[in-house]
């Protein structure tokens, strides 16, 4: 029996279903800005870093080779 002025249990499921598909979208978008912004300031690596690492396998890089490696980089990134 239902009461005057009351919601019906479909219309309270339905409203739960509506809030965590917001919630759920809203936090994906904030999360995805931060990270993005996290990426932007922070770079995974650098050229002083691939530097190290070619010094480590026993090479010397040339300018052009680290320069031509942060390509490939920023080009697998976006």
């Amino acid at each position: 029996m239902e009461e005057v002025g009351c919601m019906p249990t479909w219309g309270w499921i339905i409203i739960v279903i509506i809030a965590l598909a917001a919630g759920a979208a809203l936090g994906f978008y904030f999360a995805r800005q931060a990270m993005m912004k996290y990426l932007k300031e922070n770079p995974p690596i650098n050229e002083q870093m691939i530097r190290m690492m070619m010094a480590q396998m026993g090479r010397t890089p040339s300018e052009k080779q680290v320069r031509q490696m942060m390509a490939q980089m920023n080009k697998f990134q976006k």
